[in-house]
C-alpha cells in the first residue's frame, strides 16, 4: 500500500469540536479530504467547519449530536442519506473518562460513558464499514488509550472500555485485510485537551508529560501510510516503553503500579 490518498474522500470525525478530534479534521482537510464533524456543540462545530473550508476549500458538513444517545451509527447513517453524502473514511475519536473510585461513581454518567467509549465506536463502525469497505481507498481509526494496556484504578470503566476498542479494533484490522480499508486503533497517552477538565482532575495523566493533539495525530497518519499498516499504534516513545512494560510484568505488579500513579499526588 501506498500513503492514502484523501483527496475528494469524505471523512466522518467523532469528537471533531476541539483536541484530537479538531486536529485530525485539521490534518485531514489539509490532505484534501471533505469531512463530517460529529459532537454535540454545534458552535464549536461551526467554527471548525469555517475554518478548514476557508483554509483548504473542502466542504464541512455539521451534524450537532449526543452520542451517548441509543443508536448514533445509524442516526448519522441516516443523515448522511438525507444529505446525499457517501462516507469513505471514519474516525472514532469521541470519549471521555470519569474519574475516583468505582463505588463513588455516578451510575448514570457511567452508562453515557460506556455508551459514547464502547457502544458508540461499535455502532457507528458497524454503520459505515460496509460502505468504507466498498470504497477500498478509506481508513477507520478507532482512538484507544494507553488506558487499554493496564487495569487503572480510579478509571475503572475507562481502561476497560479502551481495553475493548483495542481489540475490538485489531480484530477488524484482521477482517479487513485486502479490502483496501485501512483500520488502526491509536492509544494516546496524556495529551493536552479537554479531556482532564471532564474527568474533573489532574491526577489522571499518571504525573507523564503530556503530548500535544498533533503530536497524537501525527503519529496515526504515519502509520496509517506505511507500505502495511499495523493494527494499532501507541503515541510517544515514553508511552510505547511502558505499554511494552505492562505486558512484561505481572498483572498483580501492573494493577498496583497503576494505582499508585493515579491516587493522587
Amino acid at each position: 500500500m501506498n500513503s492514502v490518498d484523501y483527496r475528494g474522500q469524505t471523512t466522518l470525525i467523532t469528537g471533531a469540536s476541539a483536541g484530537i478530534g479538531a486536529e485530525f479534521a485539521r490534518r485531514i482537510a489539509a490532505r484534501g479530504s471533505h469531512l463530517v464533524l460529529v459532537a454535540r456543540r454545534r458552535e464549536r462545530l461551526d467554527e471548525l467547519a469555517a475554518e478548514l473550508t476557508a483554509a483548504h476549500g473542502v466542504h464541512a458538513t455539521v451534524v450537532p449530536l449526543d452520542l451517548s444517545l441509543p443508536n448514533p451509527g445509524q442516526t448519522l447513517a441516516e443523515e448522511m442519506a438525507r444529505r446525499g453524502l457517501t462516507v469513505t473514511s471514519v474516525v472514532n475519536n469521541a470519549g471521555f473518562a470519569t474519574f475516583g473510585p468505582f463505588h463513588t461513581e455516578d451510575p448514570q454518567r457511567l452508562r453515557e460513558e460506556m455508551a459514547v467509549d464502547i457502544a458508540g465506536v461499535v455502532d457507528i463502525s458497524r454503520a459505515f464499514i460496509e460502505p468504507l469497505r466498498a470504497s477500498g481507498t478509506g481508513v477507520l481509526v478507532n482512538v484507544a488509550s494507553m488506558a487499554a494496556y493496564s487495569p487503572v484504578p480510579n478509571m475503572a470503566v475507562y481502561a476497560a472500555a479502551k481495553a475493548f476498542v483495542l481489540s475490538f479494533t485489531e480484530a477488524l484490522w484482521q477482517e479487513s485485510l485486502g479490502t483496501g480499508l485501512r483500520v488502526l486503533a491509536l492509544s494516546p497517552g496524556a495529551t493536552n485537551t479537554e479531556f482532564f477538565d471532564v474527568a474533573g482532575t489532574n491526577d489522571a495523566d499518571g504525573g507523564t508529560r503530556r503530548q500535544s493533539p498533533g503530536e497524537v495525530v501525527a503519529t496515526a497518519l504515519r502509520a496509517l501510510d506505511r507500505r502495511t499498516p499495523p493494527p494499532s499504534v501507541v503515541s510517544g516513545r515514553l508511552n510505547r516503553v511502558m505499554a511494552t512494560l505492562g505486558r512484561a510484568v505481572t498483572r498483580r505488579r501492573a494493577v498496583l503500579l497503576m494505582g499508585s500513579m493515579t491516587a493522587g499526588r
